[in-house]
C-alpha cells in the first residue's frame, strides 16, 4: 500500500520545489503535498510520522533557498481555499496561513484600518510571516498579532494568545510545526492617509531594493544596532559575484540569482560575505535566508 493512499490528490512525488520558491533553484522534494483543509493535513502529518518522513512546511518561498540536492522528505504548502481566507469583523482580522500578506495590507487600509502598512512591499504568506515576524525598519508584524491556531507535529490543534504568544526580532515563540490561521488586532484610521502611507513605503522599497531578478529578500540578520547590508557594503562586497549568484548593487544584503545560478553558487558567496564581514568588524553575520538541504 503507498504511503499515501487515499492521498493521491494532493500529493505529488519526486517534485521540482524549487519553482515555489523565489529564488527557483534546487533539486527536488521527494513528496509535495498541498491539503486541503486541516482535516487532511492531520492525515499527512500522521502518515509521516508513521513512515519516519521528514516534513518542511513551505510559505510563498520567498526567503528560502532549496540545495541542489533538493529535499529529503515532505514539502507541505498550506495555500487551499480553506488556508487562505480571511475575514474582517470590525478592527479584528483573522487570516488563513496562506493569505496574501500584500493583499491583506491594501484590504485593510481600503477599509479604514492601520496595522499593517509597515508590512508593504514584503512578498509572503501570513503563516510564514508571523513564523519569522516579518517586518522591517518601519515595523513588524508581531505588534499586531493576538494569537495562532497552531497544529503540533502529532495532528493536535490548539491556540496560542499574547502574552503566552511573544514575539522578537526575526523570531517568536512558536514551536509548533504548522501555523493555521491568525487573528489581528488592528485599528481605525482615514484610509486615504493610510494609503498614502502604504505608497509612500512602497516608493521607498522600489528604490532602495532590488525587485529585479530572482532574489530571496535580506540575506542576513541585522545585528544589534547595525545594518547587515551597511556592513557588506563597507566590506566593499558590492557586486561581487561567484557562479550565476551575485551581491546586489542596489542593497548589498541581496544576493541575485542571474541565468545559470546553482543554489551552491550562493552559499559560497553567502560564505565568502560573511568570512569578509568577519575579518573586517569582527561581526558575526547571522541568517535570515532559510536553506533546506
Amino acid at each position: 500500500m503507498s504511503i499515501f493512499s487515499g492521498l493521491e490528490k494532493v500529493v505529488k512525488e519526486d517534485y521540482p520545489v524549487s519553482k515555489e520558491t523565489w529564488y527557483s533553484i534546487g533539486g527536488k522534494a521527494d513528496y509535495f503535498i498541498r491539503p486541503a483543509d486541516a482535516e487532511q493535513l492531520k492525515s499527512v502529518v500522521e502518515r509521516c510520522n508513521e513512515n519516519n518522513i521528514p516534513v518542511y512546511v513551505l510559505g510563498f518561498g520567498s526567503n528560502l533557498l532549496i540545495s541542489d540536492k533538493g529535499v529529503r522528505g515532505a514539502v507541505v504548502k498550506l495555500d487551499s481555499e480553506s488556508f487562505s481566507r480571511s475575514s474582517f469583523d470590525g478592527v479584528r482580522l483573522t487570516a488563513g496561513a496562506g493569505a496574501n500578506l500584500n493583499e491583506l495590507v491594501f484590504e485593510s487600509v481600503r477599509k479604514g484600518l492601520s496595522g499593517l502598512e509597515a508590512l508593504t512591499g514584503i512578498p509572503g504568506s501570513v503563516g510564514g510571516a508571523i513564523k519569522m515576524n516579518a517586518g522591517g525598519s518601519f515595523g513588524d508584524i508581531g505588534a499586531v498579532v493576538e494569537s495562532v491556531t497552531l497544529m503540533d507535529s502529532y495532528g493536535n490543534v490548539f491556540k496560542k494568545s499574547k502574552p503566552e504568544l511573544r514575539f522578537n526580532y526575526r523570531e517568536t515563540n512558536i514551536t509548533a510545526k504548522y501555523i493555521l490561521a491568525a487573528e489581528m488586532e488592528l485599528s481605525e484610521t482615514d484610509s486615504e492617509a493610510a494609503l498614502k502611507e502604504v505608497k509612500e513605503i512602497w516608493i521607498y522599497k522600489k528604490n532602495s531594493q532590488p525587485l529585479e531578478g530572482a532574489n530571496s529578500g535580506c540575506v542576513f540578520k541585522n545585528p544589534r544596532g547595525v545594518s547587515a547590508g551597511a556592513l557588506i557594503d563597507r566590506a566593499a562586497l558590492k557586486g561581487l559575484q561567484i557562479g550565476g549568484a551575485k551581491v546586489s548593487e542596489k542593497h548589498a544584503n541581496f544576493i541575485i540569482a542571474e541565468k545559470g545560478c546553482r543554489s551552491r553558487d550562493v552559499l559560497r558567496l553567502i560564505e565568502a560575505v560573511r568570512e569578509r564581514v568577519k575579518e573586517e568588524f569582527d561581526v558575526e553575520l547571522e541568517l535570515e535566508l532559510e536553506i533546506w538541504e
